[in-house]
């Protein structure tokens, strides 16, 4: 047996899980919006510890918007809230793309790929795909008003004269945000709809609604409304599974500010009138099926490691990577961090973790910024920056002019210097650490001028953090390097250096 004291699993931006158990492997798919490789699917034996099976695609679609070439890009868009099955031995992965406004099917034999491409018509919001014991096929969707749509077998599209009708509604006139992000599943014959809400006046609620049959009626109520991580943020969306001793959890997520939405575990059980109750408690005992397996971090020094991503597809043409050298050279002149393509970024890992990286900022341009961010909504940065033919080192914040939950804005304006010393020599070592617990939210910016030797230097005072919805994703490590003034400033990154404090 596992146990784990915390219903928190994976103190990382993961959010909207979806998971399946196939034999004795668990698989977890999660959003990863504008970020390429895109739609990570991890893998475990013990619901409990993880680590990076998959990405789906590699790039998403070859739009201005996915290559950042507009320099707004498709910041809270991109892939959301994927469903992941298993179906006649194979793997299938769909969701929509909120920027391009498509269903996206992905099939593989193996969870690792290579996965085959095609598309549903129409387009289905959280959706949910699921064969019935008869062969046929489903997906559940909407927001508020939940869909019920039969598909053609081959899952090109609605069926001709199929089921298409609404099966659950929430009261508008009581909720903030309405019944979303259905998970539906057959169980002892009966159809359960897992969804979460946000009733007026309470946290975000997980609810579930059951049927005798598909098309209804359907009845049911909220599930779970607990505070499990002290942020006051309830639960949000996420699917249940089944162990091999027949146990069932739900993996969940919850909100923990500017690191992001976070996975959590929490028992479910179905009591005598077959409805299910998530209990919340203190400690969690969970079948190991694999006791002594070796899991690969989340996290990684190597440049080729899965833990990295780039922000929006990049261009193959401005960057050469390997394990230790990630190089950028701009090919375009841009305001600020988030128009710069190639940025590399890597998820942030517990509320408290910082990263070192050395740079050579020498072959940078009149204008260009080339350095490490905290980057979100809104983030800070350190960067060597060139001026009058000097390098200087600065410090950089920028705060979004819109409120925290205003989604489709984009930011266009350049980033606020804070601090700015001149330096010696553009070659030096940089660092970010990370202060994500609830009373801090912020970062702190580092440096050392001769890299791997002293004490490091403080720059500037903490930059402060903020979870917001213009890019709707949790802060991360990010190696950039933008031209405001003319293209072709090159900037070399080496020795990355996780770790925890």
């Amino acid at each position: 047996m596992k146990k784990t004291a915390s219903a928190n699993i994976i103190i990382s931006d993961f959010p909207d899980p979806d998971v399946i158990r196939v034999d004795d492997v668990y698989y977890m798919v999660s959003t990863t919006m504008h970020f390429m490789p895109g739609c990570v699917i991890l893998r475990s034996y013990n619901l409990v510890d993880w680590e990076f099976a998959a990405y789906v695609y590699e790039k998403l679609e070859m739009t201005n918007g996915q290559l950042l070439m507009d320099n707004r890009g498709i910041y809270g868009k991109g892939m959301w809230a994927a469903s992941l099955n298993y179906h006649d031995e194979k793997f299938y992965v769909s969701f929509v793309a909120n920027d391009t406004h498509k269903t996206y099917l992905f099939t593989s034999e193996k969870i690792e790929g290579p996965w085959e491409r095609s598309e549903i018509k129409g387009f289905y919001h959280d959706m949910s795909l699921f064969w019935d014991d008869d062969g046929r096929v489903f997906v559940v969707h909407g927001n508020t008003d939940i869909h019920l749509t039969e598909l053609e077998s081959d899952l090109t599209g609605p069926k001709k004269g199929g089921v298409d009708k609404v099966i659950i509604q929430d009261d508008r006139e009581k909720v903030n945000l309405g019944y979303e992000g259905s998970h539906l599943y057959k169980i002892n014959g009966r159809y359960y709809n897992f969804m979460i809400h946000m009733p007026k006046g309470k946290m975000r609620t997980e609810g579930c609604y059951v049927a005798d049959n598909i098309e209804g009626p359907w009845t049911g109520g909220d599930v779970l409304c607990s505070d499990l991580g002290n942020w006051n943020s309830g639960v949000a969306q996420g699917g249940i599974v089944q162990d091999k001793e027949g146990n069932w959890f739900g993996i969940l997520f919850q909100d923990h500010g500017a690191l992001g939405r976070i996975p959590v575990l929490v028992p479910v059980v179905f009591g005598e009138d077959e409805f299910p109750k998530f209990e919340v408690v203190p400690e969690l005992s969970v079948l190991d099926n694999n006791p002594g397996y070796k899991y690969a971090p989340l996290w990684s020094n190597d440049f080729t490691n899965p833990a990295w991503q780039w922000n929006h597809i990049p261009d193959a043409r401005g960057y050469t990577l390997q394990n230790n050298l990630y190089t950028i050279q701009t090919k375009k002149v841009v305001k600020n961090i988030t128009q710069a393509a190639n940025t590399y970024t890597q998820r942030t890992l517990t509320e408290k973790c910082a990263g070192s990286v050395v740079i050579d900022a020498s072959q940078i341009g009149e204008g260009d910024f080339a350095g490490l961010a905290a980057l979100e909504g809104e983030y800070g940065f350190i960067a060597v920056t060139k001026r009058d033919g000097k390098y200087y080192l600065v410090a950089a914040e920028h705060k979004t002019k819109n409120e925290p939950w205003a989604m489709g804005v984009f930011d266009k304006d350049p980033p606020t210097i804070i601090a700015e010393i001149p330096l010696k020599s553009p070659k030096l070592e940089l660092k970010l650490i990370f202060d994500l617990t609830r009373a801090k939210q912020q970062v702190e910016l580092l440096y050392r001028e001769k890299p791997g030797k002293g004490e490091y230097q403080t720059l500037s005072t903490p930059v402060k953090l903020r979870y917001t919805l213009d890019q709707f994703v949790g802060v991360r490590f990010a190696l950039f390097c933008y031209s405001t003034k003319q293209a072709g400033g090159k900037a070399e990154f080496t020795d990355f250096n996780y770790s925890f404090w």
